[in-house]
């Protein structure tokens, strides 16, 4: 039994080591793999990342005009982890994505869902966040409903971030509703104080904020968002090595604690709120 084990073993490393001599010596050299963005980074010592500064809590202006947020400081301890100098690149919410499959940035992170449609373009590190579809309005009737297909109503008017998912989300759900797209949060929430949208799909983070900034002016927010949805850092498609290491960073800040606490930080009701316009 001994020797017959033996025999397999044997003839099994001769059919591999056969394979082996074939492969190396058919004369097809493997590919390589692309070069890596990293490389640019470390030779820049900058890291540019995309984000729209106008998405609170994630990523906004305070009075200064200096970007603040969970995702600046996410960035930021990226940043210095590499010993970069941190770069942020903005630009409106729908431009992020071709600007980053463009080489303008190096990632993009700014409350975007990982989507199959978005991860076909490009990949994606995390999630770092779980949020999820939500309504920001003066109407207790919207605010508190249940069923999302009430709301779909000719005489309604919504209004969602361009290049969105709640823009997706207000075409899926509401095709009898108007729907008007804006360039960001700011110009969506004005219009539903002028009474010019019945109310503004967004995501649930930002709606609760705006709920506690505002607290005289009518606004009320749902308890529970209609969805559930994964924030991630988007990354060139095919830039394995950078990707592997924001995701490794990620996964270290998770079983730190660190992501934790800026969790926290960024969404409570804290000093930080008295630094916005």
């Amino acid at each position: 039994m001994a020797s017959l084990f033996r025999a397999l073993v044997l003839g099994a490393l001769v059919l591999v080591l056969g394979a082996c001599q074939s492969s190396s010596g058919s004369g097809v050299a493997a590919s390589a793999p692309p070069p890596s963005r990293l490389d640019g980074i470390l030779e820049s010592r900058a890291l540019r990342v995309g984000l729209s500064g106008s998405q609170p809590p994630l990523n906004m202006k305070d009075r200064n005009g200096e970007i603040i947020g969970l995702e600046v400081e996410l960035m930021q301890a990226l940043a210095e982890s590499m010993a970069l100098e941190l770069r942020l690149v903005t630009m409106p919410f729908a431009d992020l994505l071709p600007a980053l499959e463009r080489g303008k940035v190096d990632l993009v992170i700014s409350g975007m869902t990982i989507t199959p449609e978005r991860n076909a373009r490009v990949a994606f590190a995390g999630p770092y966040l779980i949020s999820g579809k939500s309504v920001l309005s003066k109407s207790v009737e919207i605010a508190s409903v249940e069923d999302v297909e009430k709301l779909d109503l000719p005489s309604r008017t919504y209004a969602a971030l361009s290049g969105s998912t709640s823009e997706a989300f207000v075409k899926r759900f509401f095709p009898s509703a108007k729907l008007v797209a804006t360039r960001d949060y700011d110009t969506g929430v004005a219009m539903v104080l002028d009474d010019r949208a019945d109310a503004l799909i967004a995501d649930y983070p930002f709606c609760m904020l705006s709920v506690l900034r505002l607290p005289d002016s009518g606004l009320a927010s749902l308890a529970t968002p209609f969805t559930v949805e994964p924030l991630g850092i988007a990354l060139p498609a095919d830039d394995i090595l950078l990707m592997n290491l924001v995701g490794n960073y990620l996964s270290t800040l998770e079983a730190t604690g660190k992501l934790t606490q800026l969790k926290a930080k960024w969404f409570s009701e804290g000093p930080w709120l008295a630094e916005l316009p």
